[in-house]
This record gives C-alpha cells, sequence and structure tokens, in this order.
C-alpha cells in the first residue's frame, strides 16, 4: 500500500515538472518570437533612416545637397483672378490680380534668421515665373507687369522669406495666356513639367555658404522607381532626386557656377516638355552683402 501511494506521488510530481517545463518553453518561444519581430522591426527602422539619409544628404565631387526643413503652411492658398486662362490681353503692362489666403505676404518666415542663406528682408512673397525664365518677387497680391508679345505659361506660387516655394497644389497658380497677337499655344498643363525656382544670380559673403536649390514640380510625383529629377552642376557633378524637397548646396567654390535640372522618367529619359532640361548661371563672390 505505501509503495503504491510512493508510486503514485512520485507520478504526480513527474507531471508536474513536466507541465512546468512545457509552460516555461512555451513562454520561451513566445519570448523568441517577440524579440525576432522587434529586432525584424530595428532593421526596418533602420533601413528606412538609411534610406531617408540617404536621399535627404548627398554628396559627389565634394559638392552636398542637404535636405532643407522648413515651417509648414497646410493652410496657404494662391488664385488668380486676372489674367484669365487662355484670355488674349494687350501688350504692355499687364494686371496681375492674385488672391491670398492663410498667408501673410511681406512677413519674415519664422525661421529666417536660423536658416543661414540668403533671405528677403521685405518678406514672403510670390514667385512668378513666365516660360520658365528666371522668377519675379512680388510682395503684393496684386501688380503690374511690362510684357512683350508673346504666349506665356505661367507658373506663380507662395514663397517663403528665403525664397522656398510652399510646394501644394493649392499654393500655386499654373496656367497660360498670350499677350498682343502673338500666336496662340495650346500647351498641355496637365502633362508633368518642370520649372526652376533657385539658385538664381550672384550670392555675397555668408549668403555662399547655403545656396538654396528649390524647384517645382508639376503634375508628377518625384520617387525611386518613377520620375525624378537629375541636377547637374558645372557639367561633372550630377546627383538623383526622388524626392521633391528643398536642398542646400554646399561646398561651392566663389565664381561663376552652371545649374542644369532636367525631368527624368524611371528610364532615365527626359520628359518631352517645353521647359524641360532648364539651365542657370549663378555667381559667389566672397564679397558681404551691402546693406540695402
Amino acid at each position: 500500500m505505501k509503495f503504491t501511494k510512493l508510486f503514485y506521488s512520485a507520478v504526480i510530481i513527474l507531471a508536474t515538472m513536466g507541465c512546468s517545463q512545457g509552460g516555461g518553453n512555451g513562454e520561451s518561444g513566445s519570448e523568441a518570437g517577440i524579440d525576432e519581430d522587434t529586432a525584424q522591426q530595428k532593421e526596418e527602422a533602420s533601413m528606412d533612416k538609411q534610406k531617408e539619409t540617404a536621399e535627404d544628404k548627398m554628396t559627389n565631387n565634394g559638392i552636398t545637397l542637404t535636405k532643407v526643413t522648413s515651417p509648414k503652411f497646410p493652410e496657404a492658398t494662391l488664385t488668380l483672378n486676372k489674367p484669365k486662362q487662355g484670355s488674349k490681353v494687350s501688350q504692355g503692362k499687364v494686371k496681375f490680380d492674385f488672391g491670398v489666403a492663410n498667408y501673410e505676404l511681406k512677413n519674415q518666415t519664422p525661421d529666417a534668421k536660423a536658416k543661414n542663406c540668403a533671405n528677403s528682408k521685405k518678406g514672403q512673397h510670390i514667385h512668378l515665373i513666365l516660360n520658365n525664365r528666371p522668377y519675379t518677387a512680388y510682395y503684393d497680391s496684386s501688380f503690374t507687369k511690362d510684357m512683350d508679345e508673346a504666349h506665356y505659361v505661367v507658373l506663380a506660387f507662395l514663397s517663403r522669406s528665403y525664397h522656398e516655394s510652399i510646394k501644394q497644389k493649392k499654393a500655386r497658380v499654373l496656367t497660360q495666356f498670350t499677350v498682343g497677337d502673338a500666336e496662340k499655344k495650346d500647351v498641355d498643363l496637365s502633362k508633368p513639367h518642370l520649372f526652376f525656382s533657385r539658385p538664381k544670380g550672384t550670392y555675397l559673403g555668408k549668403d555662399t555658404s547655403n545656396v538654396l536649390l528649390d524647384f517645382y514640380v508639376a503634375n508628377a510625383e518625384l520617387s525611386k522607381d518613377g520620375y525624378k529629377v537629375r541636377a547637374k552642376i558645372n557639367d561633372t557633378t550630377s546627383f538623383t532626386i526622388a524626392k521633391w524637397q528643398p536642398y542646400f548646396i554646399n561646398g561651392l567654390p566663389t565664381g561663376d557656377h552652371k545649374i542644369k535640372l532636367e525631368l527624368i522618367d524611371q528610364e532615365g529619359n527626359s520628359v518631352k516638355s517645353p521647359f524641360n532640361p532648364v539651365e542657370r548661371k549663378i555667381t559667389l563672390s566672397a564679397d558681404e552683402p551691402l546693406d540695402s
């Protein structure tokens, strides 16, 4: 009888140990699964960070493009009341009448001083680009401009005080009209187009350290597997940009420089557009800017 009781006691103890060990193994497997998931998440996060870093900072031949982060204006809007889309206006002084909402022209953008780049003392403004020529900045919503006889494709957008565009569709106007007796053209404004904004002109003294590279893409989304912008500096240094964002150009020596921008498709071919590619010349000088 004693033997039987001892036997059953031993069986119960062994069974209890087995359950305990089985439960332990189950918990270890669960913890191992969690650890594996965590490791995978960390690896994916690291890869995303590396990808972001690669897109946000690029260096070639001693020249670096660095992403610029700026205040957002998600509610800012720009509309054009005059001239009307497709209209014909008289040669000479042409009246432009814009509507601006949720954005203050002539204000300094909050981080302007911290940017350490060329900044307009007159504040935030409108960039007006005609046929992808160098823009003119306007600080009032209504103004007149002397215009020669021609057909014009007009891109206008709201700009921060340091000339960086507000990159949202409702903050820009893309239209066309004819001045004088010039032949009217029908440019398809629903197709992809690239417009050059910055850099522009001459940079002096401290303004040469951070030269803003900013362009406007219409009807195309830049991505690794889609449209891209090829930026070429002085025909020798090339960058492929797969994300629509502004950059500072760092490492340019003083002197004259050429900046060429080209919208390309997934295969690397130039996108057909009357304004693609586009090239500008700029000058960097060690002389300090004069107060004006």
